[in-house]
């Protein structure tokens, strides 16, 4: 239809204007720009296509990522907070507020970036977070079932990290009287977790300010690194 209808037009033309010539010339002009119509118009269509779906399935990857703050992430930052020996230096540049702009959220990483851990754990820390990763076992492997993953690069990272401690911990059948070179090894592994939970929750925080306010908003009052933080509404 389409090729008919040029036709007619084409045909149209010759009996108005009489000029085999003129269509001819433009004609094959035309003929000759379809193929870089055609480049521009896909190239185009399809990065504008790639980047709709990317930014749905990250928008559905936060929504995981969410859920992982939910049941592990948050309860692990509190806790590793607690023990990090720097922590009276980092957790005033943590308490995340409203007037926050990208900008700060992104010096602030770059800041953590540089940030070395110190988690100084004792056995029954080492306790206490054994039973706790135990309890959210099969919760990760879901996690790492999920195949859109492997679009989130980061967040994969900390998920094997996570993973991989309360594996360590897990085959120990007791975690009382290590050597201690085998406590510098856990707590390695707790200092790497460490890292890449704060790194990944700046993210999330800064994806839920500007995009669902209302999880911000809870986001802020269960802030980890807010001593004073409260779920219930002040003011």
């Amino acid at each position: 239809m389409l090729i008919l209808l040029s036709a007619g037009i084409y045909y149209a033309h010759f009996l108005i204007f009489r000029d085999l010539h003129h269509i001819f010339i433009y004609l094959v002009g035309d003929v000759a720009f379809v193929f870089i119509e055609v480049l521009m118009v896909t190239l185009g269509l399809h990065q504008l296509l790639h980047y709709r779906e990317k930014k749905n399935l990250l928008n559905k990857l936060n929504m995981v990522i969410g859920a992982f703050f939910s049941e592990v992430g948050t309860e692990l930052l509190k806790a590793f907070s607690d023990l990090d020996l720097e922590s009276a230096n980092i957790k005033g540049r943590l308490i995340i507020k409203n007037t926050w702009t990208d900008k700060d959220f992104l010096n602030v990483r770059k800041e953590f970036a540089r940030h070395a851990p110190r988690v100084d754990a004792k056995d029954e820390h080492l306790g206490e977070l054994k039973n706790f990763l135990a309890g959210k076992r099969q919760f990760l492997l879901n996690l790492l079932e999920n195949p859109n993953l492997l679009e989130h690069e980061s967040f994969t990272n900390l998920l094997w990290a996570v993973f991989h401690l309360a594996e360590e911990l897990n085959y120990r059948e007791t975690l009382n009287g290590l050597p201690e070179k085998d406590y510098g090894h856990l707590r390695g592994d707790m200092e790497r977790v460490y890292s890449l939970l704060i790194s990944e929750w700046l993210d999330y925080v800064n994806h839920l300010k500007n995009n669902y306010p209302f999880l911000f908003s809870l986001a802020m009052r269960t802030n980890p690194f807010d001593s004073e933080a409260s779920v219930i509404v002040k003011k």
